[in-house]
């Protein structure tokens, strides 16, 4: 039986469109965003409705709720109010629910911090990406280190203490010693978590288009070589356990008692559903699971809804958007299983993988294991296997190659 299900709001708003972002989110008007807020509520309170048509099981009770974008924060008071009423009449929160608030440092407003308190929020995830304004400012954001402090000691005034701060490695003009300081200072905030991503460039971002044609506006010569960026890395995970703060997922640190418990859910393949643009989504079905997505254009999002057919991929059900919609059976779930555990420092308990899927898939997958532990990314007991450090940092080719014999 399926434990509590997670929920996850996309809010794809955003004062400034970062250099290297070209996610399904975008700087609109208040109108704009409010007939996106009253399409959301429309989807939320057809949400069991919905899984029934998709043939999945949605929990009644919800233990997570994680707002991201986009910059949520931007959403006013009121906005964040008729959303969690209407979340609220569709699940049942439980007691402790993780409520998760994506955040960036200088965009959240008294009224709306206020508000998302009496309603429960308890945790505040802030995209600083650097404490050093020149890297800030490099890829569009918006917000210098001082603000970052203040944001940290306003939210932590307020009372939350679960907090978790977004730093990215490689990021242009980043230096060894300008990455150190940013370490150093997640350090000194005393946060309980702290999430580093090695800077990632879409090809159709502004900076992208730029490295493609070694161009000059966007810093693009200044970006860090792989090498560098992922030392960088590697000097995250050293610093940050050293401080009590040890990796437990591939991008992920904690102290004792503060994962994501949000995040754990999609490693540990527990359900979760996603509302708004490009939001997706996993339940539990008769096979194995479902996962479906919705769709990442805003204005079909925003333009196909109805109170009767809650999602736009439903009432797109005979159209190429359909592919969308996969049914997950024994194969599928048995290398989800093995992928997404192995983002997970702890790795995969092999006893668990028998158990749910019998020791043949577990042989047949052996030679592949048994070549990527042999080129030094894995390490493989009899009960349990795992990354090794260079394994996390190059999890795409170790998954890439565990894909092989199932492709053949």
């Amino acid at each position: 039986m399926a434990g509590p299900v997670g929920i996850y709001i996309s809010v794809p708003f955003c004062k400034a469109k970062c250099t290297f972002c070209n996610f399904a989110s975008g700087i609109f008007g208040a109108e704009r965003m409010q007939q996106y807020i009253d399409r959301l509520s429309t989807e939320i309170r057809g949400a069991h409705e919905a899984a029934v048509t998709m043939s999945g099981f949605l929990p009644r009770t919800a233990d997570t709720i994680y707002f991201g974008g986009g910059t949520p924060s931007l959403l006013s008071a009121q906005q964040f109010r008729q959303l969690l009423t209407h979340l609220r009449g569709e699940f049942d929160l439980t007691a402790d629910a993780e409520i998760t608030l994506e955040c960036a440092p200088g965009q959240l407003s008294e009224e709306t911090l206020e508000e998302l308190l009496e309603q429960g929020m308890n945790r505040i995830s802030f995209g600083v990406q650097s404490f050093v304004d020149r890297e800030s400012a490099a890829v569009g954001r918006l917000h210098n280190e001082r603000q970052c402090w203040d944001e940290i000691e306003r939210v932590r005034g307020a009372g939350v203490s679960e907090i978790n701060l977004d730093l990215i490695a490689g990021l242009p003009h980043q230096t060894a010693q300008s990455w150190s300081y940013s370490i150093g200072q997640a350090i000194a905030a005393g946060v309980p978590h702290v999430s580093v991503y090695l800077f990632e460039v879409d090809d159709e971002s502004r900076l992208g288009r730029e490295m493609l044609g070694q161009g000059s506006r966007y810093g693009a010569a200044a970006v860090p070589g792989e090498d560098e960026a992922a030392e960088f890395y590697q000097q995250a995970c050293a610093a940050l356990q050293a401080a009590g703060a040890p990796q437990y997922e591939i991008s992920n640190f904690a102290r004792a008692g503060h994962r994501s418990r949000h995040n754990l859910k999609y490693w540990q393949r527990e359900p979760y559903i996603g509302f708004g643009l490009d939001a997706h989504s996993m339940l539990r079905a008769g096979t194995d699971a479902v996962r479906f997505a919705n769709t990442a254009d805003l204005d079909e999002y925003l333009g196909t809804g109805n109170a009767a057919s809650p999602f736009p991929l439903l009432e797109a059900a005979s159209s190429a958007a359909a592919a969308d919609v996969d049914l997950i059976g024994r194969d599928e779930a048995f290398e989800e299983s093995l992928f997404l555990g192995l983002r997970l420092n702890e790795g995969v308990d092999l006893d668990r993988l028998r158990g749910q899927f019998g020791d043949a898939m577990l042989r047949d997958a052996m030679p592949a294991l048994l070549e990527v532990r042999d080129a030094g990314l894995l390490e493989l007991s009899s009960n349990r296997i795992r990354l090794t450090q260079h394994g996390r940092l190059v999890s795409n080719e170790v998954f890439s190659r565990l894909l092989i014999p199932s492709a053949a």
